[in-house]
């Protein structure tokens, strides 16, 4: 698995490096954070946004990424429910209140599947749903309402916001065109079509000599535009020069 970063503004490739296949894109990001971050920092660069697709979102990687000062632009998976319908969550006492204003207690912390997924649960007793009218229709077959959402819910509630705003979508937009054909273009035009190596290190280097063609490629069309801009600076100062001791010239040439 290949996984880079991409600055939007040039195009440059800022990392990339060959992870084995047997974990999901986000699992991967936090170590690309850091290693990223450390390498952009002793540039003297600094690194604000972080826009990535759906496959890097979890709440875990929100948290991380806040805690390291960068805004995520990263869309959340369709799977994502902010909490159950018809319930209203009261952030002050952290519990839940169902449409007939019964209370649904916050009990524990757990994770949950292969990948441990910290989530939040929030149980009301057997019989403070026992006498309610929409009991069947609400609890269907158990015996007590519960309650789990992720325990990153704030985290993906900013994220999302920042997602939907007018800056998000443009950051979406420059993803689409400034990063994903990046990948398009090393593996057409620069050898990562197919790695002819055995182990991940080996896979690393034929990765790494890519990225290094795509960034000299990038870097003679930036040094051939300052060339040129640099002449043509020069042509227009000659030309400034040129008219203003015109006059002159033809002043003197009687003697």
């Amino acid at each position: 698995m290949s996984q880079l970063s991409v600055d939007t503004a040039h195009h440059v490739i800022t990392d990339i490096k060959a992870y084995h296949a047997d974990k999901k894109d986000n699992q991967y990001l936090q170590d690309i954070t850091k290693r990223l971050k450390s390498r952009l920092n002793n540039q003297g660069l600094l690194w604000r946004n972080c826009v990535a697709d759906t496959g890097y979102s979890s709440g875990e990687n929100y948290a991380f990424l806040e805690a390291e000062g960068l805004d995520s632009f990263i869309p959340p998976h369709g799977t994502y429910k902010g909490g159950p319908e018809g319930f209203t969550y009261i952030k002050e006492h952290d519990h839940w209140i169902c449409s007939q204003n019964k209370i649904i207690p916050f009990t524990k912390v757990f994770y949950e599947g292969n990948n441990n997924n910290k989530k939040k649960e929030y149980r009301a007793p057997k019989y403070v749903c026992i006498d309610c009218p929409i009991r069947t229709q609400c609890l269907k077959k158990s015996q007590e309402k519960r309650i789990t959402i992720t325990f990153y819910n704030k985290e993906y509630q900013r994220n999302n916001k920042r997602v939907n705003s007018k800056r998000g979508r443009y950051m979406k937009s420059k993803r689409q065109s400034t990063v994903e054909p990046v990948f398009g273009t090393l593996t057409q035009f620069m050898g990562l079509r197919k790695i002819n190596t055995i182990g991940i290190q080996q896979a690393n280097k034929v990765m790494h000599m890519s990225a290094i063609a795509y960034n000299l490629k990038k870097y003679l069309k930036f040094i051939t535009k300052t060339v040129k801009s640099d002449a043509k600076a020069m042509h227009h100062f000659f030309s400034i020069l040129k008219a203003l001791f015109r006059p002159q010239i033809k002043t003197l040439a009687p003697f």
